[in-house]
């Protein structure tokens, strides 16, 4: 059984599309050019130049179409973003700043707004030693 095809952007269904690839097809989906090296059943991105195939002259830019002779399109080339690291850094934010996202999305009183941006103000002017406007 053959494997479906994917976008190795968005990861939508290729099956309406002409096989072999051409050289200029794109996703319907989202636009993404798909005779790319990411597309590749020979795209590894811990390999030298990131092309298992050593007869390849692999281009630079990875996500953009190329003439390359040995594309061989892969199916499941679609691998979602792998979040867990943004979520560990916004979490050391908020341990760092002691505010959590709820703290974030709920509008502070006008009262608050308005002594935290004079505070705000106060400290620069300590920093950069003028009064404010564009007289520094």
């Amino acid at each position: 059984m053959v494997k479906e095809l994917v976008c190795w952007k968005c990861g939508a269904s290729l099956r309406d599309l002409p096989q072999p690839l051409a050289r200029l097809a794109e996703c319907e989906a989202c636009g993404a050019e798909l005779y790319v090296c990411r597309m590749c059943h020979s795209f590894d991105p811990y390999a030298a130049e990131k092309c298992r195939d050593e007869r390849a002259e692999p281009p630079l830019d990875k996500d953009r179409a190329n003439f390359c002779d040995y594309f061989v399109p892969r199916p499941h080339a679609y691998e979602p973003a792998d979040d867990a690291e943004a979520q560990k850094a916004r979490a050391q934010l908020e341990a760092l700043f002691g505010a959590s996202t709820d703290d974030v999305d709920t509008p502070s009183p006008m009262t608050d707004s308005s002594a935290e941006t004079e505070k705000a103000r106060q400290e620069l002017e300590k920093l950069f030693g003028g009064k404010g406007g564009n007289g520094y």
